[in-house]
């Protein structure tokens, strides 16, 4: 028996209406740690909340599959590493890994992350106001998937509408689909060409990467752009947003790291944990199993919520306070076991490079009385919509 992906859009789509759920997590944690539910099409679904229980499932590949990530987004991102198990997605992981290590994305710093984020704030710096959700934190990450990948400036735009379209998912699977295949034909012609002449762009690296003979095919390699440009740009995007929210609530905090900013990575794994941007990740048993004391029977879909693992109090003090100065410990940002997150490398470092350069290029930046104030919203995806912000022009 497969999870179905039409439950869990309803699920999700649920859910999106619900501005805070860490209180009903906490309940959760404390009342039901592995919780049943029963929906209108099935009986089979279990959510995990606590983080011992969360941290067993990832990392437990063999009996949690990843592979009913192919009945969610498999319809509009085609076959992706998401959903692969056992030795097909170690041969394909190790295919693209490659051009994911921290040493091979350190030259993107400085030839496109840095100058990607100030063209963006050479257009804001000079007003006095913005809203950073719209003129910046939501076009950043995707413009720079775009750079790296090869893509022509002028085309960064459409890049952004088509990685919006593609997550909609099974919300709206003929929006979601059509971008999909757009974004796939615009791909094609340049695929090609970097087959033919390899540059010093990602897509040169993804289409010569080899491992023990074998290059992606273009099924694999495609499934894998789709994934990369919409969900490496919305999770960093968000992420982006939480972390100036973060700051612009908490000003002392902010003071102290405009004056010292290798306060920074602090403040990026602190945010990580305490808004992550993704919250829930799927799965389904390949065997009966037994997780906190809870029977799951083989082919039950299990939703580990990696949000809530990341504010259970048995795991950090204080857990709901946002404190950059905690003494350090792993988080489930990224997940963990063999799906963790190939891009975290990449999203730590258009955080950190971002940050800076908006506390550098916006002085005095504050919360704008003349709107709400800044929140974050949203499941299964989490982030501010809007973050209106005064500073002083220049």
């Amino acid at each position: 028996m497969h999870a179905d992906a039409e439950e869990l859009a309803e699920l999700y789509t649920a859910l999106d209406d619900v501005d805070d759920p860490y209180p009903m997590w906490a309940e959760g944690r404390r009342t039901q740690p592995v919780q049943h539910t029963v929906g209108a099409r099935r009986d089979d679904m279990y959510v995990i909340h606590c983080w011992q229980d969360v941290d067993a499932v990832l990392r437990d590949g063999d009996t949690f599959s990843s592979r009913i990530n192919d009945d969610t987004m498999g319809p509009y991102m085609g076959r992706t590493i998401l959903a692969m198990d056992g030795d097909e997605h170690r041969a394909y992981r190790n295919l693209v890994a490659r051009a994911f290590r921290a040493s091979a994305l350190e030259r993107w710093e400085g030839e496109v992350i840095g100058p990607m984020v100030n063209d963006l704030l050479d257009e804001i710096a000079p007003k006095g106001n913005a809203d950073l959700v719209h003129d910046l934190t939501a076009r950043f990450p995707v413009q720079v998937i775009a750079a790296i990948i090869g893509v022509p400036l002028e085309d960064y735009d459409q890049f952004q509408v088509w990685a919006d379209e593609i997550n909609f998912g099974p919300r709206d699977p003929k929006r979601s689909k059509a971008a999909s295949q757009a974004m796939t034909s615009y791909l094609e012609p340049i695929v090609e060409e970097r087959r033919r002449s390899p540059r010093g762009d990602l897509l040169s690296d993804l289409v010569t990467a080899e491992v023990d003979g074998h290059t992606l095919d273009d099924d694999h390699l495609y499934g894998f752009l789709r994934l990369l440009i919409p969900a490496g740009a919305e999770t960093t995007f968000r992420m982006f947003g939480n972390s100036l929210v973060a700051l612009l609530t908490h000003p002392d905090v902010l003071a102290e790291v405009t004056a010292d900013r290798s306060l920074l990575p602090n403040v990026i794994e602190e945010t990580l944990r305490w808004e992550t941007s993704v919250t829930m990740v799927n799965r389904e048993t390949t065997q009966d199993v037994d997780v906190g004391g809870c029977p799951i029977p083989k082919g039950a879909g299990v939703l580990a919520l990696v949000g809530s693992a990341n504010r259970d109090d048995l795991h950090y003090d204080n857990p709901d306070e946002w404190d950059p100065h905690r003494e350090p410990k792993p988080h489930m940002a990224f997940g963990t076991g063999i799906h963790q997150c190939l891009g975290m490398h990449l999203a730590r470092l258009e955080l950190r490079v971002g940050l800076d350069a908006v506390l550098s290029r916006l002085p005095g930046l504050r919360v704008d009385p003349g709107f709400p104030p800044p929140d974050i919203r949203g499941l299964p995806f989490r982030s501010p919509p809007a973050l209106h912000v005064l500073f002083d022009a220049g």
